[in-house]
């Protein structure tokens, strides 16, 4: 029997083999230095199916009947989800003044829009959409699904909940605060207008046919989320989003994100507040 917090040993090479899974699984990385990392957080995770050391546990996500469901859980326990409302405001900037003026005219006759927040974490991203959408009147009266969507259960279901505290507001204008939340004790919950725009559901970004589901996107988000894969992972990645965008359509990345060796298939746009990616407009006839 181990002791609560006691870190069991994981070999170097047994460590390569779990890391591989996790790659091919969904595309996080982990490389020679986050061997501890793994260690220790997985450790509770063999003493929950009472196993005896990491080889053991090697074995059980490979092979067992089970493993879909534990690697589920790896997600619970490896990803990071650190995020904030409103979070690199210069690229919200020009997704409100310059990316939705642009959509304003564009959508105009099937007054739609939609956007999906990949990597969404604890949902303080697509809640912020929603809420810069609903600043902008124009929009008043259209289609607006917003589509948040995460690998980690756990913080999709903060994301539903929709209630959040004071540190989650870091960088929030009051002004949103007071006009888009109820606070209840010492947290704040979204507000229910905002909150049927949106649509949270678990998604592996490395699964194209569930992608598919979603429908095509006029934006997708995905932020501080491909710097945890490797290239071969985020070509995949980038390839699922170029498929679910409309012709036209933007790819909003991380500031320490770019496409650079990557992908070649959008084009950089430079606006007055930002640059993103865009997906260039398929010319007329051409398949």
């Amino acid at each position: 029997m181990f002791e609560k917090e006691e870190i069991i040993p994981l070999a170097e090479d047994v460590f390569r083999l779990i890391r591989d899974i996790i790659k091919d699984y969904c595309g996080l990385y982990f490389d020679d230095c986050s061997r501890y990392l793994l260690e220790k957080r997985l450790s509770r995770r063999i003493r929950n199916h009472h196993l005896s050391d990491f080889r053991e546990y090697y074995r059980f996500i490979r092979y067992d009947k089970r493993s879909e469901e534990e690697l589920a859980e790896i997600m619970d326990v490896l990803t990071v989800n650190e995020t904030y409302f409103f979070r690199e405001q210069n690229q919200l900037r020009a997704f409100s003044e310059e990316i939705l003026e642009e959509l304003k005219d564009t959508n105009r006759d099937r007054k739609s829009l939609r956007i999906w927040s990949a990597g969404c974490s604890t949902g303080e991203e697509p809640y912020s959409i929603a809420m810069l959408i609903s600043e902008k009147k124009f929009f008043d009266g259209w289609d607006i699904e917003i589509y948040g969507s995460d690998i980690n259960q756990r913080v999709l279901q903060t994301a539903r909940r929709g209630v959040y505290r004071r540190n989650s507001f870091r960088t929030a204008d009051p002004y949103f605060i007071s006009k888009y939340f109820k606070e209840e004790d010492s947290s704040y919950r979204i507000c229910d207008p905002i909150r049927r725009h949106i649509h949270f559901s678990y998604l592996n970004l490395l699964d194209p046919f569930k992608a598919r589901f979603l429908g095509k996107m006029d934006i997708i988000f995905c932020r501080n989320v491909l710097i945890y894969f490797d290239n071969a992972s985020r070509r995949r990645v980038i390839e699922n989003f170029h498929d679910r965008l409309v012709d036209g359509g933007y790819l909003l990345l991380g500031h320490a994100e770019s496409l650079i060796n990557i992908s070649t298939a959008f084009k950089l746009k430079h606006l007055k507040n930002d640059m993103v990616y865009q997906k260039p407009c398929n010319p007329q006839g051409v398949k």
